[in-house]
């Protein structure tokens, strides 16, 4: 049994009750950006999950954007049916999430109001996620990704 950190814990204990087939690794040289987690895990950037916060309408949204694209703020506000979007500042990331910037996972995310998934990651037979720390990385199969992070499916990135 692995003893994980304590945020890393919260996202295992979410895929051990869902009992989904996966696996959380640690790389101990860090994986702050979505190029260093690809070559870490040993896939594309298209296969790294950025688990990132925007406010829209003064609400915290989670936004599940492919690692090789840029979030689209327009599209985001669009697909979360509010007025506006902006990256959330680095306290409302901790406040939504319970996870510090750079490590927020897709789930938990207590405060979360929704969450919006590109469906471009729906492409890839498994997908890799922040798992709490800027050293852990998640991989499953997206359809169990959106299911977990309760997820809507729509275009979130910039064409």
């Amino acid at each position: 049994m692995n003893s994980w950190p304590e945020p890393v814990e919260r996202v295992a204990e979410v895929l051990r009750t869902a009992a989904v087939d996966a696996r959380i690794e640690e790389f101990p040289e860090g994986t702050p950006t979505a190029g260093e987690a690809a070559r870490a895990v040993g896939c594309t950037r298209a296969e790294i999950v950025k688990s990132l916060v925007f406010v829209c309408d003064g609400r915290p949204v989670l936004a599940l954007v492919p690692g090789d694209k840029r979030a689209d703020a327009q599209r985001l506000s669009a697909a979360a049916g509010a007025g506006y979007a902006r990256v959330a500042k680095p306290e409302e990331v901790v406040s939504a999430t319970g996870f510090e910037p750079g490590a927020v996972a897709p789930f938990p995310a207590p405060n979360v109001s929704r969450v919006l998934m590109d469906r471009s990651l729906l492409r890839h037979e498994t997908v890799w996620f922040g798992a709490g720390s800027d050293c852990h990385m998640a991989g499953l199969a997206p359809s169990d990704l959106a299911r977990l992070a309760k997820a809507e499916i729509g275009d979130l990135t910039e064409a």
